[in-house]
């Protein structure tokens, strides 16, 4: 399932373009038959609802029925929907843009795209529909649970020349982290460790051997029991601050992944993970001139 690289029989809708698939290899009466295998999670009302209303495509835009003819190899669309979707009640702020780039403060809790829970709730879609751009694509990523600056492309013509910069690791990332006190360590120093999937799909962890990602730690100031980090990874592996400083004995605070997955906090936005992506600094590869872009939120 994708909604990228593609043209699309159906529109944009409420900021979020229809996702597709291609038919795979397997025998089914029709295509509902099929959908109900492939996502049992929907029911046979939405589907046929879904249907009705023309939500569901082939190819050529070709309205398709339940019991429309099961072909592998076509092409089908559809718009993700959820029954019920939680509410993010923080909002973004658009820091920069012009014709090629749009630079967002983005809010704690908010996730970048669409998936699982959240479909409306997402920053790419917000900026879809209060942009009207359909083509927007964040560059780089930050988790739901992190604040701070991050990139969209606005048009796929300049699209690569500014990905490849964060490809070449050509782009500076400033991080801010509030964690307790480290004793025993002269500031700043470099941290490197070999990183690899953990046992648990969404965590990383920590191994023997080559070292694939190093953050440069330093001391901002001191807040009692805690210090306030400045952190300028220069890798980007999923989690990589998280597990790093919890790796330390010093995990940032109200993460609840690292050093322990914590039970899930469902919709409980109270604690905020102590983690904000402060700055962005790149030469534009375009123009040619450099440029920087800042938060303005504050770690509390």
């Amino acid at each position: 399932m994708s909604n990228r690289h593609t043209a699309a029989p159906l529109p944009m809708r409420d900021g979020v373009a229809p996702s597709y698939l291609w038919l795979p290899e397997g025998q089914w009466p029709d295509m509902l038959s099929f959908l109900l295998d492939r996502y049992p999670q929907i029911s046979a009302a939405q589907w046929q609802d879904r249907m009705a209303r023309g939500d569901v495509v082939n190819g050529e835009g070709g309205v398709l029925a339940p019991d429309s003819a099961y072909r592998r190899g076509m092409r089908i669309f559809y718009y993700r929907e959820l029954e019920r979707e939680t509410p993010i009640p923080f909002q973004e702020e658009i820091l920069f843009q012009d014709e090629h780039l749009v630079v967002v403060d983005k809010p704690h809790f908010l996730p970048m795209t669409p998936g699982g829970r959240f479909v409306q709730e997402t920053l790419l879609t917000r900026l879809k529909k209060n942009l009207g751009c359909s083509e927007l694509t964040p560059i780089h990523r930050l988790d739901r649970e992190t604040a701070g600056v991050v990139i969209f492309s606005r048009q796929v013509a300049s699209r690569g020349a500014y990905q490849s910069l964060f490809q070449r690791r050509e782009v500076c990332k400033t991080y801010e982290a509030l964690a307790p006190r480290l004793a025993g360590r002269d500031f700043p120093f470099t941290y490197r460790s070999r990183m690899v999937e953990g046992a648990q799909f969404f965590l990383m962890r920590e191994e023997a051997g080559e070292p694939n990602s190093e953050t440069i730690i330093d001391v901002i100031e001191r807040r009692g029991a805690v210090n306030l980090y400045r952190l300028q990874p220069h890798t980007g592996r999923k989690h990589q601050l998280r597990v790093h400083l919890a790796a330390l004995g010093i995990p940032i605070v109200n993460d609840a992944f690292y050093p322990v997955a914590l039970p899930c906090k469902e919709d409980d936005m109270s604690q905020p993970l102590q983690l904000l992506a402060r700055a962005i600094d790149f030469t534009d590869p375009l123009s040619g001139e450099p440029r920087h872009f800042e938060s303005r939120r504050m770690l509390a």
